[in-house]
């Protein structure tokens, strides 16, 4: 592999990972709170629910779709999680019901999407309404709390002196990189992104493994909704607004192509964190929640602006 090749292949990673550390060397400079042990800790928590989201909308778009109906997804799972702990049943009880309410759904919306023949987006558009109102009317459209101190420990505990929710992040991104470089599976999904055609004259079977694609990102939304709940200590049925775009934006920031067939793990962990600690280091400054809309939607322009040219630079 020559240069060029070697910089179009990993030029974009290594870009992403030098403009994270030049937005925290920024934010030092000017912020003498930002660079705290205790500061770094609190960007690792709150990106941990948004980089779990974007595992599995990295999934998604390596196959050339997307998937707008995650933060309603985790809003319904949490409060489905939240009402069997009220009533008293156990906790992994609990976590197996949110994580399956979450697979259901992502799994509904490969099947409308391989088998209905509808476009992702519209596909996810529609159960981005299902799941929201599905949410509401489980809950009569107000918090549910009042459980037992037990799931706390998955907002506030600590392993190895490292924060539950940040363990939990870690041992998702190595198991999701696990599957995508070191299985078929992982195979699979780039090949149907890079082209969906020749991986069904290749022996693919493209509807089951897209179905398993929108399965996983459904769970892992589920998951993000018990880390929320826990944070929160109560489930709301209007959580996880605008998550869906947080999760693209980390996605499509780390360097996975909405045009499908590329994309890693770890470069979407970067894209997370760049994200994170933009909005704190603007909450820090304290800049206007209007003013951090405009600036996070212009980075995620600009982005996908690279992606593009990088795009036609490969071709």
């Amino acid at each position: 592999m020559d240069q060029k090749e070697f910089f179009l292949h990993h030029g974009r990673q290594f870009g992403t990972l030098l403009g994270l550390l030049i937005l925290c060397i920024v934010l030092w400079i000017l912020s003498p709170y930002f660079l705290t042990v205790s500061n770094l800790l609190n960007i690792a928590q709150q990106t941990s629910i948004n980089a779990i989201i974007a595992v599995g909308m990295t999934f998604v778009i390596i196959t050339a779709g997307i998937d707008l109906s995650v933060g309603s997804i985790l809003a319904f799972s949490g409060v489905v999680l939240a009402s069997i702990l009220r009533i008293g049943l156990p906790l992994p009880l609990a976590i197996f019901a949110g994580l399956g309410v979450g697979m259901v759904c992502g799994l509904l919306n490969g099947l409308l999407i391989t088998y209905g023949k509808l476009p992702p987006f519209i596909s996810t558009l529609g159960m981005m309404s299902v799941a929201r109102g599905a949410a509401l009317l489980y809950s009569s459209g107000r918090p549910i709390s009042g459980f037992s101190g037990s799931l706390r420990f998955l907002a506030t505990g600590e392993i190895l002196y490292i924060p539950t929710p940040v363990v939990i992040m870690i041992v998702v991104y190595l198991i999701a990189h696990f599957i995508l470089t070191r299985t078929k599976f992982g195979r699979y999904t780039y090949a149907i992104g890079g082209n969906e055609e020749a991986s069904v004259l290749s022996g693919v079977n493209v509807k089951l493994n897209k179905a398993m694609v929108y399965g996983i990102c459904g769970m892992l939304s589920g998951l993000a909704a018990v880390i929320l709940t826990a944070r929160l200590n109560s489930a709301q049925p209007i959580a996880g607004i605008m998550y869906e775009l947080d999760a693209i934006a980390a996605t499509v920031i780390g360097g996975t192509s909405l045009m499908g067939g590329e994309g890693t793990i770890f470069g979407t962990l970067i894209g997370a964190f760049i994200m994170g600690v933009l909005r704190n280091g603007l909450n820090l400054l304290g800049v206007s929640s209007f003013i951090q809309q405009i600036v996070i939607g212009s980075v995620i322009i600009i982005a996908v602006l690279v992606d593009m040219a990088l795009k036609r630079q490969k071709q």
